[in-house]
């Protein structure tokens, strides 16, 4: 079998981004297969911000479908679909290794649910063609970063099984703390400095650093 051994953390940034094609995140994640990745993945698992669970919950459908989870935005953007096969197989095997090396209790499968659009945005561009099993896992917000370091920990065979691991998401996620009056493009304080310190840290090699951070 193929091996992948690459995975990958994602801004999917504004859902635009599936119609713009202003954006140049939109043209980097369009050269994606000639660029980046020419190997194509047995399958794919997404990890998004847009999936908050108590329990960690997988996918396991026939055929993904596409959710529209975002609101105000223009008509066009509530037709696209991106409705990739779905990635069984791969869903109980994040089961397994999350309950195995994981050490975890509790995994759910969610034999309903599509792929949210922190999910289908930059697949849809990465993977026009929509012929890769998808699998989508779901994030727990109120577990600190260890826990999550932890899950990365326990997924990372997977990388030698010819699975994409894709994070998706941003450095700073959280809408509730956005400040609309800013019109000048300027960051607030705490985000900036997090994404340098976040920045220095992987550019550096740090991996202490982002340990310690996770732990605390």
């Amino acid at each position: 079998m193929e091996k992948v051994n690459q995975t990958f953390f994602l801004s999917h940034g504004s859902p635009t981004l599936s119609i713009d094609d202003t954006l140049e995140a939109r043209q980097f994640f369009k050269s994606w297969s000639q660029k980046v990745l020419p190997q194509k993945p047995k399958s794919i698992l997404v990890i998004s911000a847009h999936w908050d669970t108590k329990y960690p919950s997988v996918n396991t459908v026939l055929r993904n479908s596409t959710i529209h989870d975002f609101y105000g935005f223009p008509d066009p953007m509530y037709k696209l679909k991106y409705e990739a096969p779905g990635a069984i197989e791969l869903g109980k095997r994040v089961k397994e290794l999350l309950m195995g090396e994981g050490g975890m209790k509790r995994v759910d499968e969610d034999t309903k649910r599509g792929l949210d659009h922190g999910a289908w945005v930059p697949l849809m561009l990465m993977y026009p063609e929509a012929d890769i099993p998808v699998c989508e896992l779901s994030v727990q917000s109120k577990q600190n970063g260890s826990y999550h370091y932890n899950m990365g920990k326990a997924l990372a065979p997977l990388k030698d099984e010819g699975v994409l691991i894709i994070g998706s998401g941003s450095a700073t996620h959280n809408l509730r703390k956005l400040d609309r009056s800013i019109t000048n493009g300027v960051s607030v304080p705490w985000a900036l400095e997090f994404d340098h310190w976040l920045r220095d840290s992987l550019l550096q090699g740090r991996f202490e650093s982002l340990n310690l951070f996770f732990a605390a």
